[in-house]
């Protein structure tokens, strides 16, 4: 904060003396300050300044609150908040005496790149009024400008973030203005145009960009991604909402590959929030010893010996405000979030327990349990699974693991990698979901595999159309004939269980036999199981 005294009756000025260090002026005091402002006022600025000053000496106002910028010791435009009260004496401005503020500090202005920051903006837009129906804003984020700033310093990306706000302003019209809100964000708040409009406008933004790095030879190179909100389906955005829903589409649009536009759409904001909410729920539940989450256990049948052989543990989940979530929507969550690691291994847990506590009803009973690619790359779950094994002291070969080859697309090397230490350590291997996607039948003789797994969608086309009938008869052949066995899921009627049971496959997955059971069901089914093939 810089105190000041306008003298008009000597014509002097007087401000506080650290503003002279600060800002381009010979001292804090000086005479003629009409004229010497001409020095550190930006050029821009200096006739409107001066306009003002001009009304509150003749009288036509006595208060002064005006945003301008100065230049400071190195000439680069500050923008400032100066305020002032005339002191009027026999009906003559004697002085005018006040505060000045840099209010690029506190994001009413940005002092980098010389544009107006979000306070400003919230005060322009805040509250919203019905002149604001039409229009829109325009949400710009800088592709990748941590790697700027990392690789060419904090002062390089300063100069981009100048530059890029020059070029960009320079593209608006009477309608449009343009804030810098934080980092690498701009926004354009525009009061008449269209989503049409919008779109055109960060069209020329990113040609003027490109047109910027060509002129630097490619020193530097940088794109800009965008949201857009359109105001007239949303005529009653508050400030809030404005700044979360253009955040959340600029979010989508990086994520989208960057270097394009995402046009805010509620039912995707709606899907978001449900997910972020979710993902809240899931992180309150493992810090409350996994309360919510539960397993259940389908029984799979060995044709040949006619009775349960193996159970395939299944993740479940509710919370007070949703209920009962389905795994396909929180299991994609929980991968996402990371969570899946520490509630893959409690899962992991609980299958062993169960294993030991169910071989009474069945002697050689094996647990089944599903392995996620986030558990595979990012931790050390190996050492988890020989952890657990070795605390129960359980046989290894009690357990199976289950992986989708989808989800390890990417990363091949890193799955086959885990696939063959699970051989190493006697654990068995069975491939889920085998046939759909992205399945490749390498990987039968790359990794032999205990069991493959053919999923409902597969098993009910062959079962409807002969093409896909020889097809599964050839895959369960193919299977055979390198010693691995033959899982087929989704079976649900009796007539379907004979026509599987036809082409020769060797383990039997459905709800014929019976849907996921929690624990204390499974006890009963094995209990009671009759060998009913």
């Amino acid at each position: 904060d810089y105190l000041y005294i306008l003298d008009v009756e000597n014509d002097e000025y007087f401000i506080s003396p650290h503003a002279a260090v600060r800002f381009k002026m010979d001292n804090a005091y000086f005479k003629n300050p009409v004229k010497e402002f001409k020095k550190f006022v930006y050029y821009k600025d200096y006739d409107l300044v001066v306009e003002d000053l001009n009304k509150i000496l003749s009288g036509e106002k006595t208060y002064h609150n005006m945003q301008y910028r100065w230049l400071n010791d190195e000439s680069l435009p500050v923008w400032i908040n100066c305020r002032g009260q005339a002191i009027i004496e026999n009906h003559q401005v004697k002085y005018l005496i006040g505060c000045i503020n840099e209010i690029g500090k506190k994001q009413y202005a940005d002092n980098v790149s010389g544009l107006l920051g979000e306070e400003s903006f919230k005060n322009f837009i805040y509250p919203i009024d019905d002149d604001f129906e039409k229009g829109f804003v325009l949400r710009l984020g800088i592709d990748n400008f941590k790697n700027i700033n990392e690789n060419y310093g904090l002062k390089f990306g300063d100069e981009i973030l100048k530059r890029a706000g020059k070029y960009i302003k320079d593209l608006l019209n009477e309608y449009q203005k343009l804030y810098h809100i934080v980092s690498d964000e701009f926004i354009i708040f525009d009061s008449n145009g269209t989503v049409d409009d919008a779109i055109y406008l960060y069209k020329k933004i990113q040609e003027r960009t490109l047109d910027f790095i060509e002129s630097t030879n490619y020193e530097i190179y940088y794109t800009f991604s965008a949201g857009i909100l359109d105001f007239y389906s949303h005529p009653t955005a508050s400030y809030i909402e404005i700044m979360k829903w253009t955040e959340f589409s600029l979010n989508n649009a990086k994520e989208s590959g960057k270097n394009t536009y995402d046009i805010f759409d509620n039912c995707d904001y709606q899907k978001f929030q449900r997910e972020s909410a979710i993902i809240r729920y899931l992180h309150q539940s493992i810090d409350h010893d996994y309360e919510g989450f539960d397993v259940y256990f389908q029984p799979i049948v060995d044709v040949n010996k006619k009775e349960v052989t193996h159970l395939e543990t299944l993740l479940r989940f509710k919370c007070d405000e949703f209920g009962r979530i389905s795994p396909m929507e929180f299991i994609p969550l929980l991968e996402k979030s990371g969570l899946i690691i520490p509630v893959g291994k409690w899962v992991l847990e609980k299958a062993i327990q169960a294993c030991l506590s169910l071989k009474k009803y069945q002697s050689q009973l094996k647990v089944n349990v599903n392995i996620s690619y986030v558990q595979v790359l990012k931790s050390a779950i190996l050492n988890d699974i020989l952890s657990i094994m070795k605390k129960y002291n359980v046989d290894r070969n009690r357990l199976v693991i289950e992986l989708t080859e989808s989800g390890f697309i990417e990363s091949d090397r890193s799955f086959v990698n885990f696939c063959n230490q699970l051989k190493e350590n006697s654990i068995l291997l069975a491939l889920d979901d085998f046939g759909t996607g992205y399945s490749n039948f390498h990987y039968l003789y790359n990794l032999k595999p205990d069991c493959i797994k053919v999923d409902r969608g597969l098993m009910k086309n062959a079962l409807s159309n002969d093409y896909e009938n020889l097809l599964l008869k050839h895959m369960i052949d193919m299977a055979h004939s390198v010693g691995v066995n033959m899982c087929i899921e989704g079976i649900e009627t009796e007539e379907e269980l004979h026509k599987v049971l036809e082409m020769g496959s060797d383990f039997i997955q459905g709800f014929y036999y019976s849907k996921p059971l929690p624990f204390n069901e499974i006890t009963d089914y094995l209990k009671n199981f009759k060998k009913i093939i």
